[in-house]
């Protein structure tokens, strides 16, 4: 599991900040910042077995400027990279305190019951313009009909500075405020993202994994893993041990990604288990091209903007068919980015439980 606030302090870098006050239009309350790590490990965060499964709601904060030659149809899903273009923010909401915002839906079945939920942001730092690190662990948040709420970053931050880049990601947890919210258009704002043009180009985005309970749905196992990871060619690995999969059992798998490239291929995720690997893809993310700038996948809801390239954030679920992952309790995910240089933030699983 993932480790305990007393055994983060022992290495000196922890910090837990809680979720805060309403956003009031003189800004934010003053909190101190949660540590940061070049590099974390990925680990377990949340895991269960019951019936029910995982969606997540996802959106990116900034693309190309619309005046730009071929942003349009970037936009309509057409190849382009985050490089190309000079990078702006989307702002969808009408409060003129917010420089970034975007929404997305969280499509929870009838009769499900919300029984953990994360949001996950990040982005890049350094573009045409350098962003203070000091908001990497701040964002705002309103559910369906709400108001912003302030959201503190309850973990470390992942924060690496590198040539051409600065990179980040952020979680909290927001169980009780899904819970209490359900379904509908959630809506992420202030993600501390740079804007401009570089080589390296400007990216970022939000994820809100969540997990929940039905009773009308199969038994699953539900593993929520995260870290973050410089990818490039070394890929990061994640044994799966102490899992309750069934025989023959078919599931989906989950992931963000920062900073890949549509058409830049190399990139891959691959399920490892008893019978041997295999390549997860689909048509929105060929095999050898997944971290492709798409957000997509089975149970992905409605977002606003809903722009089919996100030029460098990806937030995609993948179908894992019958048998891939094999009976037992081990299998492996690795993630490879050939060329790209990506960074890996968020890894899921959920797949038919022995009973």
């Amino acid at each position: 599991m993932r480790h305990s606030l007393g055994q983060l302090l022992r290495h000196a870098t922890a910090g837990v900040l809680s979720l805060a006050a309403v956003w009031a239009s003189c800004g934010s309350p003053a909190a101190a910042p949660a540590p940061e790590a070049g590099s974390i490990p990925f680990d377990l965060r949340h895991r269960a077995v019951q019936h029910g499964g995982i969606v997540r709601a996802a959106n990116s904060s900034i693309t190309c400027r619309a005046r730009q030659k071929s942003c349009s149809d970037v936009r309509e899903g057409k190849a382009g990279v985050n490089g190309d273009f000079d990078m702006h923010y989307i702002d969808v909401d009408s409060d003129p305190n917010t420089y970034n915002s975007s929404r997305a839906a969280v499509r929870l079945p009838s009769g499900s019951r919300v029984t953990y939920a994360r949001l996950y942001w990040g982005g890049n730092l350094r573009v045409g313009e350098q962003k203070p690190s000091g908001d990497n662990g701040r964002v705002l948040i309103a559910e369906p009909g709400g108001e912003y709420k302030e959201v503190l970053a309850d973990t470390i931050v992942g924060h690496r500075v590198t040539d051409d880049a600065d990179a980040f990601q952020a979680s909290a947890d927001v169980t009780s405020l899904v819970r209490d919210s359900g379904s509908g258009l959630y809506t992420v704002a202030q993600v501390n993202v740079a804007a401009g043009q570089s080589a390296a180009g400007a990216w970022g985005g939000w994820t809100l994994v969540v997990v929940y309970e039905n009773q009308s749905e199969p038994l699953r196992q539900i593993a929520l893993w995260d870290g973050f990871a410089a990818l490039r060619s070394r890929g990061e690995d994640l044994r799966l041990a102490g899992l309750n999969i069934a025989d023959g059992a078919s599931g989906q798998v989950g992931l963000v990604a920062y900073n890949g490239d549509r058409g830049t291929t190399g990139d891959s995720l691959v399920v490892t288990g008893p019978s041997g690997s295999t390549s997860l893809g689909d048509g929105a993310n060929p095999r050898d091209d997944v971290l492709n700038s798409t957000i997509s996948g089975p149970g992905t809801g409605s977002r606003v903007p809903d722009y089919g390239n996100t030029l460098g954030y990806d937030s995609d679920v993948f179908d894992v068919g019958r048998g891939v992952l094999g009976a037992g309790t081990d299998a492996a995910l690795r993630l490879t980015s050939g060329a790209d240089a990506a960074w890996a933030g968020v890894l899921f699983l959920a797949a038919d439980a022995r009973r």
